[in-house]
């Protein structure tokens, strides 16, 4: 008896459809950051648009997952959508002279070296995402958020509980990078004494 061949997933799928809204959102942000820096209904708007695209993030992954949409084109834009837009909200933050530009690389240092360490480690494995990812991204969503509303133009010290905010996620983003460097040294090492990787 022969199986019949699974059926192909097609690559303009709903999941990849919207990983792509994801991606046109960045430059989106970026021209409403730079428009309204300090008007309470621009920055709401700004927020808005982020937080949007951190619900399309968690609903392409719902759906791929839930609906068999994987593909190899959204395995590779899915965290890159992720990336830049939180890179790019950041990244206005500190434009804004909101977030503390050192606050910020090394937020997009540690986020583009994992990445690229998740794609050069692929032939070993895929490396599965863990409590100290999933905690990073988290409150890197919350403190972004609270961060782009503009509280600080209501209260003032609503400013400090955005960079406490922030200051949290800079050290729970070190500490997820280590676990996954970690993570990954392992799986490549032991794939290799397995025999199913090259060096």
């Amino acid at each position: 008896m022969t199986t019949k061949p699974e059926a192909e997933v097609p690559l303009w799928n709903i999941a990849n459809i919207l990983t792509m809204l994801r991606c046109v959102m960045v430059p989106l942000l970026v021209v409403l950051a730079i428009l309204y820096p300090d008007t309470v209904p621009g920055r709401l708007l700004v927020a808005a648009v982020f937080v949007l695209a951190m619900i399309t993030d968690f609903v392409d992954g719902h759906l791929a997952r839930s609906r068999n949409l994987i593909t190899d084109f959204g395995k590779i834009m899915d965290p890159i959508a992720d990336k830049a837009i939180t890179g790019a909200a950041l990244i206005m933050l500190s434009v804004w002279e909101y977030v503390p530009w050192w606050m910020t690389v090394l937020i997009l240092v540690r986020e583009i070296g994992i990445t690229v360490m998740r794609f050069t480690i692929l032939k070993y494995g895929a490396l599965p995402a863990n409590m100290a990812g999933k905690a990073k991204t988290m409150v890197q969503s919350i403190a972004i958020t609270f961060c782009l509303i503009p509280f600080e133009l209501w209260w003032s010290p609503a400013r400090w509980i955005g960079l406490a905010l922030v200051l949290l996620a800079v050290v729970l983003t070190v500490w997820s990078g280590l676990v996954n460097l970690k993570d990954g040294l392992r799986l490549r090492r032991e794939a290799l004494s397995a025999g199913t990787g090259q060096a």
